[in-house]
């Protein structure tokens, strides 16, 4: 059957790299600012089309292992205890992808020291890392609340001092030509930066279909699973439960294959949240509620700024309206809420209500029908869908346990265990 799903492929990098930074203002836009250091850096270098665009999604893409706000915000100021965690994640995330392959061990290299290197400059894979640690060094040097033109001196002397062991000189001489124009900089803090990468970037004719759009999906299902132990599984088993109800439903192919994009993304929202209230042991506080509200707010704005995944942006977010119009972000109504939007909102409380969390333990068969069951009598949930579940509950929750045990061995075998290892090794 052929793909009635096409989005353009620089919007959707862009749109997903945005959201990971979405969390500090001190972090806003780095991976976009990163992206633009690095195709400035590739043009002035006169890099071919193969390599520019290798680095330009590697620089998109380079703190993807970086999982939690808090991370994020120690790697920012300089002071990641072990800068190798965050790239190993990454490298292993990305390897998951056919096509994103070929940028993993650019992402993974990205804070190697020119000087820990025993090959030429001339590798693409050296040289890629340099000019990505180079930018994400440049940015992260940059004080947000100080007018960019009175930084430049400062910033060029300190990677002056860099010259020949942190990063290789020719690296930093294209740095030195392109930091001379007054331009770079100001396109650099532009609030326009991500319209400027899109128009510019490596990806502004490319088209990409429903195969590709979903292992994108995948990747970012892995990505929030894996900010903490305690989700590690979530998405997997919500987008495979909406898979199923959806199937049972006698949705069409193309609305079956969309839900299972929607599920995977469902919560990127949580990129953005802290760990701290992600994985807080008590009762949240009602500011602590109010940062986790935000969470589909921010999956419907990252999801709805891709043209073509306007439905697949409603039926990942609004998994928490309820047909009472008492939910939210958007406080939508029965009249509102589309099908798909409602299969997902079962499957994503039936997914989190099974699984352990760090304030209570999953419930059992009885407990699930009784929470889900009132929820659909108080016309929270649409009964159809609740009733459609628990008929067919046992082959759901095969299903379901199936995908979750997958996930898991993947969360526990290689995500966490590849991270002790290298410790061992430090």
């Amino acid at each position: 059957m052929k793909s009635q799903l096409a989005v353009n492929l620089g919007n959707l990098l862009l749109s997903l790299s945005e959201v990971a930074d979405l969390a500090n203002p001190l972090v806003a836009q780095h991976q976009h600012r990163t992206a633009f250091i690095a195709l400035e850096l590739s043009k002035t270098a006169n890099l071919g089309s193969e390599i520019t665009e290798n680095i330009f999604t590697a620089a998109l893409l380079h703190d993807i292992g970086a999982v939690s706000v808090e991370e994020k915000i120690a790697i920012h100021n300089f002071k990641e205890i072990d800068e190798n965690i965050h790239t190993i994640r990454g490298e292993l995330l990305l390897e998951q992808i056919p096509w994103l392959r070929k940028i993993s061990k650019i992402v993974r290299n990205h804070h190697r020291n020119w000087n820990d290197w025993d090959d030429d400059i001339e590798n693409p894979v050296i040289f890629s890392s340099q000019i990505i640690l180079l930018s994400d060094y440049v940015e992260r040097l940059i004080n947000r609340n100080k007018y960019i033109l009175h930084q430049v001196n400062d910033i060029v002397t300190t990677i002056k001092k860099l010259s020949g062991t942190v990063i290789h000189k020719n690296i930093v001489t294209y740095f030195l030509d392109l930091s001379k124009r007054e331009e770079f900089w100001l396109d650099l803090t532009s609030p326009n930066l991500y319209s400027l990468l899109l128009i510019n970037g490596q990806f502004k004719t490319m088209q990409i279909e429903l195969e590709d759009i979903s292992l994108i999906s995948n990747l970012y299902r892995d990505l929030i699973d894996f900010k903490s132990r305690f989700t590690a599984t979530h998405t997997s088993g919500v987008s495979e439960c909406a898979v199923k109800l959806s199937e049972l439903f006698g949705l069409a192919e193309l609305d079956v294959k969309s839900m299972r994009i929607a599920g995977n993304f469902h919560d990127i929202g949580k990129l953005i949240i802290p760990n701290s209230i992600l994985e807080k042991p008590g009762k949240l506080t009602v500011d602590e509620f109010a940062i986790i509200r935000c969470h589909t707010y921010h999956t419907f704005r990252t999801l709805n700024s891709i043209g073509g995944l306007q439905r697949i942006a409603e039926w990942a977010a609004y998994h928490h309206e309820k047909l009472d119009g008492s939910g939210y972000p958007f406080h939508l109504t029965s009249e509102e809420i589309g099908t798909g939007s409602r299969i997902m909102a079962v499957a994503d409380i039936f997914t989190a209500i099974s699984e352990d969390r760090p304030y209570r333990k999953g419930m059992d068969k009885n407990e699930i029908y009784t929470v889900i069951k009132k929820q659909a009598n108080k016309y929270l949930l649409d009964k159809r869908i609740v009733e459609l579940l628990f008929d067919n509950y046992d082959v759901i929750n095969t299903q379901v346990k199936i995908k979750q045990s997958k996930a898991l061995n993947f969360y526990e075998t290689r995500f966490s265990s590849i991270i002790h290892e290298n410790k061992r090794n430090i």
